[in-house]
């Protein structure tokens, strides 16, 4: 049963955790989403119980207390910092990747941190691997602090998009330039993009057009020097997996920025 009943029908933001208490500053970056919406946060953590009694009894960790404990502290960290936030936690006994598609059917922004599991081929580990490709709602990656500086990066079509005005409202908050990249295709406009750049004042834009053959590159320099990476999921998904393939051992140790995924037909009103 869901913990959370979204005030007004505006969606909560829903953060992921995993058992690792030195690493809740992803509980951070969550409220300040939420705070920023007017909305809850849900703070859910997947406690494998009978789904992992093996991997647990090695642990020596079969009483879900520990993990009690970790959502707890979450909150008190989120509620610590952002005293006017309301903020539900929930432990449940089941998959976590399961469990946060189930709670992305009825949130407005899920956030996950990454596992750099090179073994599977990919740099963000099984479960946010899966999120990418199949969150109901936005999902945003959190890869490593952002830089202090450098440009939010957007990949654009070409359209007024809820991807195209997630990264302008990024870019508004943290007073950065936004780049707009776009991948070129024959028989496109000379500059497919000119029509984005007025749909909001005060934020410097710049466009960038490249060729598929450029995509690689681009999105890995764009993961290290950008403060965030946004980009529509798409219907076949190969923008998701060119985006984990960018790990911090191919980006030379540096850590990377977050990286926002908008999945297909998301609304530009509920950014």
């Amino acid at each position: 049963m869901r913990s959370v009943v979204p005030d007004e029908e505006k969606l909560p933001v829903v953060v992921g955790i995993d058992g690792v208490p030195a690493e809740l500053e992803i509980v951070d970056i969550a409220a300040v989403e939420a705070e920023r919406r007017g909305v809850p946060l849900e703070v859910v953590h997947a406690w494998p119980g009978r789904h992992g009694v093996a991997q647990r009894r090695k642990a020596g960790r079969l009483d879900p207390e520990e993990d009690r404990h970790l959502v707890e502290f979450a909150a008190l960290r989120a509620t610590n910092t952002h005293p006017n936030l309301r903020v539900h936690t929930e432990l449940v006994d089941d998959s976590a990747a399961e469990t946060l598609i189930e709670r992305s059917r009825h949130a407005g922004l899920l956030v996950i941190r990454h596992r750099d599991e090179s073994g599977l081929g990919h740099g963000w580990g099984s479960t946010a691997a899966y999120l990418a490709h199949h969150s109901a709602c936005p999902l945003m990656v959190y890869r490593g602090p952002s830089p202090a500086r450098g440009p939010v990066v957007a990949a654009a079509s070409g359209r007024h998009t809820a991807t195209v005005d997630y990264a302008y409202q990024a870019a508004t908050r943290t007073g950065c330039p936004l780049v707009l990249v776009h991948v070129s295709e024959p028989g496109e406009p000379a500059d497919p993009l000119a029509d984005l750049a007025g749909i909001r004042s005060g934020v410097p834009v710049e466009r960038l057009l490249i060729s598929e053959a450029e995509t690689a590159y681009t999105a890995e320099r764009a993961s290290r020097r950008g403060r965030l990476l946004v980009a529509g999921r798409g219907h076949k998904g190969w923008l998701v997996e060119l985006l984990y393939s960018v790990t911090n051992a191919t980006s030379g140790g540096r850590r990377l920025c977050p990286v926002l995924l908008v999945p297909p037909g998301w609304p530009v009103e509920q950014c």
